[in-house]
C-alpha cells in the first residue's frame, strides 16, 4: 500500500465528520468530479458513494464502497473507476498532541492499472493523495470555524 501523511490541527473528529458526510467526496477527493447519490447509511460498512470521475465530458462513473470503518480513527474503501482499475483506500486518523496525523494509503487491486510498477504508481499516487489530504483539512478546518493563515 502506497502511504501518504499530513500533520494537522484539526481533531480526528472534525475530519471525521468530513469523510462521513459522503456528499463532500469530491470536495477533498482528487479526480472525483461529481456525487451522484450517496446510501442513506453512508458511512456503514457496505454503503456506496456514487460518483463521476474525471472530467465532463469523459467523466467516468462508478462507486465508492466501504469495506471498514472506525468512526473517528479510520474508514476503508473499495474505490472503483472502470476501465481503469480498482483501489483499495485507508484514512487513518491518529490522534497527536497538536491535532491530528492523517494517513491515506492506496493499493491499486484491479484492472490494468494495477499492472504498472509499484515506482510508478507511487509516482502519480503520492501528490494526487497529498492533494486530497490537504483538502480533507481544509474542508475539516472550515467546517470548525478557522478562517485559515490570510
Amino acid at each position: 500500500m502506497i502511504e501518504v501523511s499530513l500533520r494537522t490541527p484539526a481533531i480526528p473528529a472534525q475530519l471525521f465528520a468530513v469523510l462521513a458526510d459522503g456528499w463532500s467526496y469530491a470536495g477533498w477527493v482528487v479526480g472525483a468530479s461529481h456525487i451522484r447519490a450517496v446510501d442513506a447509511a453512508w458511512p456503514a460498512v457496505g454503503c456506496r458513494i456514487h460518483h463521476s470521475v474525471g472530467p465532463w465530458p469523459l467523466s467516468v462513473q462508478d462507486a465508492t464502497t466501504v469495506i471498514t470503518v472506525e468512526p473517528d480513527a479510520m474508514i476503508e474503501l473499495n474505490a472503483r473507476m472502470w476501465p481503469v482499475g480498482v483501489a483499495r483506500v485507508r484514512v487513518t486518523l491518529r490522534p497527536a498532541a497538536d491535532g491530528t496525523e492523517i494517513v491515506l494509503g492506496e493499493e491499486l487491486t484491479d484492472g490494468p492499472a494495477r499492472l504498472l510498477p509499484t515506482t510508478v504508481q507511487a509516482t502519480l499516487l503520492r501528490p494526487r493523495n497529498m492533494e486530497s489530504l490537504r483538502r480533507l483539512e481544509t474542508i475539516a478546518l472550515g467546517r470548525g470555524g478557522s478562517r485559515g493563515p490570510w
